[in-house]
């Protein structure tokens, strides 16, 4: 393993790099590469365009302190256990997941500049294996500056900063996968193919500007995917008096909800109830023990609290009257989590995961049979990319965080 210090610099962005959209890159010397990779046009990249500073997917930023190491060395080079496939891979950088927290650490062959992914395990390197990303570096690159240009409506998918909708996100899906099946003989890694399945989804609402919501859903969004019978609409004499917030109102009057969204299932005992008379009522089958839930342990405020109905494992879904944030409330632990930013993006949210299992099914579960895990942060992403609840609440858990994560429960 190279034991002297890498001298990396920051380097303005030539031309060659453009295709990051980034504005500086993180290179090599040739005294970094030795002898650790011989591969002659993996060499030109290090040394010339580098790999980007500010990739929403990807962070390689531990090169400039540790320089190039192989995942021997990383893992205190075990006499047994790791395969000889993976004892010379270079650790070059990390997959980012939630949070900007790093998942898989990226590998580089040094010998073929092809790149893949791996997760670390330091008691069971025997459990260790290798996953497919990209061919080299310049195609990790390119794919990795699409997708950020996608996230941020730039670049090649600045048309469509101000187009959104069914039609939006289908065009943005064959676009993003032609990038991908170019250079890859048609056959992106399944991270890729994810992405372009994906991403596009959260093109599908607008910002809010007519609902008075965080979102403007395309009309009959909800209808075209659940069936027109599968969505509920409201009628004022069903909204408690406490439920004064009226985007909601019109929302739940004009859109309605879907009466089963696989999570969460819809009450359709109306009118709606408030928390409190929900459980003074005895709180139905929902209830860890019905009858016996002490009222001293609801929330200061639960009769301003709509439930409009219940996640899984005694979870209520519940609506700010007032305000009309939406939350979980967590009858075990007696706390009110939020969970969503409003009924539009709850909406959204229910949308995404009945989506996402329509392109499962069409993909012949092609999406969860061996990268679950690069599929529910791919979600998560998604997700918090049209409500950052998840991401910005002072809460440490997050139902649809959880749940997506939850690969033995099966939810996605």
């Amino acid at each position: 393993m190279h034991g002297g210090a890498m001298s990396t610099t920051d380097t303005v962005v030539t031309d060659a790099m453009n295709v990051t959209g980034a504005a500086a890159a993180i290179t090599l010397t040739e005294d970094d590469l030795d002898p650790f990779v011989t591969h002659a046009s993996t060499r030109r990249w290090l040394t010339g365009p580098g790999l980007p500073c500010d990739s929403g997917l990807f962070s390689f930023t531990q090169l400039r302190g540790e320089g190039l190491r192989t995942v021997a060395g990383s893992t205190g080079d075990p006499a047994e256990g790791l395969s000889a496939e993976l004892r010379d891979q270079l650790v070059i950088g990390g997959l980012l997941g939630p949070a900007g927290l790093e998942t898989e650490s990226v590998l580089l062959d040094g010998a073929t500049g092809e790149v893949s992914t791996t997760y670390f395990f330091h008691d069971r390197p025997d459990l260790m294996d290798r996953r497919p990303l990209a061919p080299s570096l310049p195609t990790l690159v390119r794919f990795a500056a699409a997708t950020d240009e996608l996230a941020g409506l730039r670049g090649q998918f600045s048309a469509y900063a101000d187009r959104w909708g069914t039609k939006a996100v289908a065009e943005a899906s064959r676009q993003l996968l032609a990038v991908f099946e170019e250079g890859t003989d048609g056959e992106p890694a399944p991270l890729w193919r994810m992405a372009a399945l994906i991403r596009p989804l959260a093109l599908v609402a607008g910002p809010g500007t007519a609902s008075g919501l965080a979102l403007d859903l395309p009309l009959r969004l909800l209808d075209q995917e659940f069936g027109r019978r599968g969505v509920v609409r409201f009628e004022e004499f069903d909204f408690p008096a406490t439920l004064t917030h009226e985007p909601t109102r019109r929302f739940l009057r004009e859109t309605g909800l879907p009466e089963d969204g696989f999570l969460f299932q819809l009450d359709t005992d109306l009118p709606l109830r408030t928390l409190a008379e929900y459980h003074d009522e005895d709180c139905g089958d929902g209830c860890a023990d019905p009858g016996a839930f002490p009222a001293g342990r609801l929330p200061a405020h639960a009769d301003r609290l709509v439930r409009l109905g219940h996640l899984v494992e005694d979870n209520s879904l519940v609506v700010d009257g007032a305000t009309g944030a939406i939350l979980n409330w967590s009858e075990p632990e007696s706390v009110l989590y939020p969970l969503n930013t409003d009924i539009s993006t709850l909406a959204f949210t229910l949308w995404l995961l009945h989506r996402e299992h329509a392109i499962d099914e069409e993909s012949g579960h092609a999406l969860t049979s061996e990268t679950y895990d690069q599929l529910a942060m791919t979600m998560i992403q998604v997700l918090s990319s049209v409500d950052p609840t998840g991401a910005t609440s002072d809460a440490d858990w997050h139902y649809w965080t959880e749940l997506f994560q939850d690969e033995a429960g099966g939810v996605l």
